[in-house]
């Protein structure tokens, strides 16, 4: 399965939920980068992505995007091929 990397903040009720999707999906581990505790990742994130806004989610290399971005890449049975690829 491909590595989930997610960048996150503590409060986060989209991070919670593009969390429980990805569980839901057969994701065991995924690596938070916790934003509100390490500024400086901010940065990087926002570098990374074009976006300030958490969660910025990871799938191996490629960005997926929010949380919304997730659930309509799951809706249009994207989200599986993805995760199982290598």
């Amino acid at each position: 399965m491909s590595p989930v990397k997610m960048f996150t903040t503590a409060v986060c009720p989209y991070c919670v939920r593009a969390k429980q999707l990805l569980k839901a999906r057969g994701v065991e581990h995924i690596e938070e980068v916790r934003i509100d505790q390490l500024p400086e990742e901010r940065d990087r994130m926002m570098a990374l992505t074009g976006r300030r806004t958490v969660p910025q989610i990871f799938i191996g290399d490629k960005h997926v995007g929010g949380c919304d971005d997730l659930m309509a890449l799951d809706s249009q049975g994207g989200l599986l091929p993805l995760l199982q690829a290598t």
